[in-house]
């Protein structure tokens, strides 16, 4: 009986803890929700108002007064098409890296490594100018192809050291069988690295979604801006800073990764507890 009642206050204790830490999680986004959902005097008011008003003036004006739908069209297509490239390209480079052996393959494993260690703005005014002169610019799929090389070394990386974890004798058994090598990529190795590989992937959602350097340089006109450019837009101009228009964007550009996340937080787990990244 005692034993039980222990169970029972460890039990109590558990969910306690961890409501405790839920509230303190969602804290910040309730409370951007809510500033985006007040009006905008009362936000700058100089008293504390306790019991806010409930506005959608800042919701009317980001889908009437600006096409918030263009901006989050171009971050979905941009964001997800890019990481679609990093993976067809990540993967085969990975495994390469990670099974055969050849000369300078650890040098070429850190050289793609180090490119993501460099400076974005170095590189920045090359970039325009080559987009320029194919006429990308001010296009989404110029947002693709940069956000797809920026976040590619990083994501062939964290792939390899999953396959890197495989042992040889899988694939010794699928050779001696007749499998090819890209059938045994395809077959074995993706399922067997699909924490690691969905890892990646949200890993390069997240750097996609949260670059402005590049998009704010290659995207001149509302035509090809995201949801990172499009904050930038209510923090200037004659009406000031609007603030529930920027609390009420950030929301609705956290909520979809918020939610990709917890969908797939039991591979998500997986891949960020497997193996470690190898030199």
């Amino acid at each position: 009986m005692a034993s039980k009642s222990r169970s029972s206050e460890s039990l109590f204790l558990r969910y306690l803890v961890l409501s405790a830490w839920a509230v303190f999680c969602l804290a910040p986004i309730l409370w951007f929700l809510s500033i985006g959902l007040r009006p905008r005097t009362e936000i700058i008011a100089a008293e504390p108002i306790y019991w806010p008003t409930f506005s959608l003036d800042a919701w009317n004006m980001i889908w009437t007064d600006w096409p918030m739908g263009n901006y989050l069209r171009n971050s979905l297509v941009a964001v997800v098409g890019s990481v679609i490239i990093d993976l067809l390209l990540a993967i085969p480079a990975a495994y390469s890296l990670a099974r055969y052996t050849y000369r300078f393959r650890e040098d070429i494993g850190f050289y793609i490594l180090s490119t993501r260690m460099m400076a974005p703005a170095i590189v920045a005014i090359p970039i325009f100018f080559l987009f320029r002169n194919m006429g990308l610019l001010d296009t989404v799929w110029a947002l693709m192809l940069v956000y797809a090389a920026i976040n590619l070394s990083l994501v062939t990386w964290i792939i390899r050291s999953y396959m890197l974890d495989i042992p040889h004798e899988i694939e010794d058994a699928a050779r001696t069988d007749g499998a090819s090598d890209l059938r045994i990529l395809v077959s074995i190795i993706v399922p067997m690295c699909l924490p690691g590989i969905i890892t990646a992937a949200v890993i390069a959602v997240i750097f996609a979604v949260n670059e402005f350097l590049f998009t704010l340089l290659i995207a001149s006109t509302k035509n090809a801006y995201t949801l990172s450019v499009a904050l930038a837009n209510f923090t200037g101009g004659s009406d000031g800073i609007i603030y529930n228009a920027i609390a009420l964007v950030a929301f609705l550009a956290f909520v979809p990764i918020m939610f990709l996340v917890v969908l797939i937080q039991k591979h998500l787990s997986r891949g960020l507890t497997m193996g470690a990244v190898k030199g």
